[in-house]
């Protein structure tokens, strides 16, 4: 083992002991110790799911990149291992940037991952050069191919670049040889998928142009994912500098899907159609597993590349993954749910049915808390007279507060933290626009201490924010600007 290893596995286990389990998400992944980003290599191994993720474990901003690693048995119950990776060779110099994982023939724990490093062009320009690499181990220590890189750019196609080669997506295809889907910048064009072959890992080929963005949906593509669910072919992808479209897509960087045909003599994804993933604030770079029981579930970085950084460095830790999620197609819509092992810890139940609301806040005695599910079906009372807005409210005393609003002249559902203890001017509000039977919309909301996931008709939008205020703001209230009813039914979390 290199000293840059020993060095990262040595501070993690010290610095680990000065966090309070109180202070972190009680069902949600956060970082072991320093900065958190995108998850790598999620897979099943050995009786257990694996986590990776992007790491810099001396500090809680970005840095020389790093992968972190925890394991679970249920996907809500997390332990850490020692740091997977750490940036010691001459290929991965200046990063271990993301990547992926499978299980070789011979039963060992493959990871696939960029190696970034970092040179000085004769105009004194630094400049990155990305390759992608294999490490082999057995769940806890891996040992990194001695032959790395077995991807580079001399296997770029014309037009490719390879200072923005990144993120391979590792699957085993049924006669037993392997794909890679990797991420590339094609110049002028925004970025493409590229896809390539293997018969036995190490020997690779460029096969052709999976999916390409074309300055549709943002620039750069990050963070590929690819797999058939209910019979329709999916292609998971992230954007960086987005511009908006209408209510589809947001500004900066966020994620996307492609549906599409794909053909499997040739392994062509024609696609479809395209929307967002998640259409809140704070959502990123997801991957998917297949479950031993056939589901397909997806976790994403719970953060904003534009507020990641407004912490101080004395902060012990920072990043946060989502909550895992059931994922669905129908009618072409990608629909995700909470992993339902997560009803199994709900608790002192409160349930509501037909609240008359009109015109005011209401509050409901054992409604309150900062780990709950919480499910709202409201409709108006009047078929016939609209109600103009209805809002659920939470993380709140007299002085904090988040919100998600309905507005049904608008079909638009939007969340709100700008009371949430932010001193910045950043993004605080997000709008999705939503599907609704006149005025009839049902919303769950997943709270665990710092964080909120809003999930809208059974799962066909899901919002996505990160909260910041103090644990004692643990109330709820509902409000109405017009006369509608409501069922509601709450839930504390003890994970």
């Amino acid at each position: 083992m290199r000293e840059e290893l020993k060095k990262a596995r040595a501070y993690e286990e010290e610095m680990e002991k000065q966090i309070r389990p109180e202070d972190r998400p009680m069902f949600h992944l956060s970082s072991r110790v320093g900065w958190m980003n995108d998850p790598n290599g999620f897979s099943f191994y050995d009786g257990m799911y694996h986590m990776f993720y992007q790491y810099h474990p001396f500090d809680s901003h970005w840095g020389p990149m790093h992968w972190g690693h925890a394991v679970s048995r249920d996907l809500l119950h997390w332990e850490y291992l020692p740091c997977a990776l750490a940036p010691d060779e001459i290929w991965d110099q200046n990063g271990c940037f993301s990547g992926s994982a499978a299980v070789t023939d011979d039963g060992r724990h493959v990871l696939m991952y960029t190696g970034v490093i970092r040179r000085t062009d004769e105009d004194g320009t630094d400049v990155d050069i990305q390759t992608q690499n294999l490490a082999f181990g057995d769940g806890v220590n891996y040992e990194k191919f001695i032959q790395n890189p077995v991807i580079d750019g001399s296997m770029l196609p014309q037009g490719g670049s390879f200072h923005d080669f990144r993120d391979p997506k590792l699957w085993r295809m049924p006669d037993g040889s392997w794909r890679a889907l990797i991420a590339d910048n094609h110049t002028g064009h925004g970025g493409w998928f590229l896809l390539y072959r293997s018969s036995d890992l190490i020997h690779w080929e460029y096969m052709h142009v999976m999916a390409a963005n074309e300055n549709r949906i943002g620039l750069m593509w990050e963070c590929p994912d690819f797999f058939e669910l209910d019979g329709e072919h999916v292609l998971l992808g992230s954007a960086q500098d987005m511009l908006p479209k209408g209510f589809e897509y947001h500004n900066g960087n966020g994620t996307f899907y492609l549906t599409g045909d794909y053909d499997p003599e040739s392994e062509r994804f024609a696609e479809k159609d395209n929307h967002s993933i998640d259409y809140g604030i704070d959502f990123y770079a997801p991957q998917t597993i297949l479950t031993e029981d056939g589901r397909r579930v997806m976790i994403g970085w719970m953060q904003n590349w534009d507020t990641c950084n407004l912490h101080t460095k004395s902060t012990p830790w920072f990043g946060m993954m989502s909550i895992p999620r059931e994922l669905s197609m129908q009618n072409g819509i990608l629909f995700q749910t909470p992993i339902r092992e997560l009803e199994q810890y709900r608790c002192s139940p409160v349930e509501r049915k037909n609240i008359h609301l009109c015109d005011g806040d209401l509050r409901i005695n054992g409604i309150r808390g900062r780990t709950a599910d919480l499910e709202i079906e409201l409709w108006p009372a009047d078929p016939s007279v609209m109600y103009q807005r209805f809002a659920v409210r939470f993380a709140q005393n007299e002085k904090w507060r988040t919100g998600v609003s309905f507005r049904p002249h608008e079909s638009t559902l939007k969340i709100d933290r700008k009371f949430s203890g932010s001193r910045r001017a950043v993004i605080n509000q997000r709008r999705a626009r939503v599907n609704h039977d006149r005025g009839r919309l049902k919303i769950r909301l997943i709270l665990d201490r710092f964080s909120v996931e809003v999930f809208v008709n059974d799962g066909e939008k899901v919002m996505s924010a990160v909260i910041g205020t103090e644990l004692d703001a643990d109330g709820f209230s509902f409000f109405a600007d017009g006369d509608l009813y409501m069922n509601v039914t709450f839930h504390q979390l003890m994970v």
